[in-house]
């Protein structure tokens, strides 16, 4: 972990917002949130920024730009193949997650996709999922846009501050330990969303065996 966010933060500043841009792109177009860290991505942006390897005022147009057309693209995938991709065997483990995921897209209409963007599968399979049921593209566009500059300025922010954090350990006990905690300051980050992510599933799958039994 030490070696590769080396490489990422040292690496020219076109790299690493190229990096970053097709990591939260790809997050969000598609349709592999789960295995795609486009948030880890936008955070060591952030953490690159404060460091001073790459403009602050670059990461957070390469990130929010590439949420909001990612998403768009995701709409597209969605609307002209969505049926297909939901058939898709590689997706049947998710059918719960897809079907709470369908079902807040219903409730909420155009506020499910700007609040969908704070949760990692909502946020890799809304746009498709609102493409596929159909949702007027200029509705989409308005809540996406919203999400994207609100999600973008907040993780990204938040990369920056923890960079200002690495800056002073580093400063005190040395670039290796500054790297050391930093890596383990994002692995945490990820092991967190994993299991809220799991108790989620857990608490969805505990909703319909209770539902199934008062029938």
């Amino acid at each position: 972990m030490t070696s590769l966010l080396d490489q990422v933060l040292g690496a020219p500043a076109w790299a690493v917002l190229l990096v970053v841009g097709l990591v939260v792109f790809a997050e969000d177009a598609l349709f592999v949130g789960f295995v795609i860290p486009g948030e880890t991505a936008a955070l060591l942006g952030g953490v690159a920024a404060k460091l001073g390897h790459v403009s602050l005022a670059a990461v957070l147009a390469t990130v929010i730009v590439c949420a909001i057309v990612g998403d768009s693209v995701g709409y597209e995938v969605g609307r002209h193949l969505g049926p297909r991709i939901l058939s898709w065997r590689i997706l049947a483990k998710r059918k719960q997650g897809l079907d709470r995921a369908q079902d807040f897209l219903a409730r909420r209409g155009g506020a499910a996709v700007f609040l969908g963007r704070w949760t990692a599968f909502f946020r890799a399979v809304m746009p498709a999922l609102a493409g596929t049921a159909k949702m007027p593209y200029p509705t989409f566009l308005a809540w996406n846009a919203a999400g994207g500059v609100l999600w973008g300025a907040t993780v990204v922010t938040a990369g920056y501050l923890a960079g200002a954090s690495y800056a002073k350990v580093e400063k005190v006990v040395g670039r290796d330990v500054a790297f050391v905690i930093l890596g383990v300051v994002l692995i945490g980050f990820v092991i967190w969303r994993i299991r809220e992510h799991r108790r989620e599933d857990s608490g969805s799958q505990e909703s319909e065996g209770v539902a199934s039994a008062n029938r």
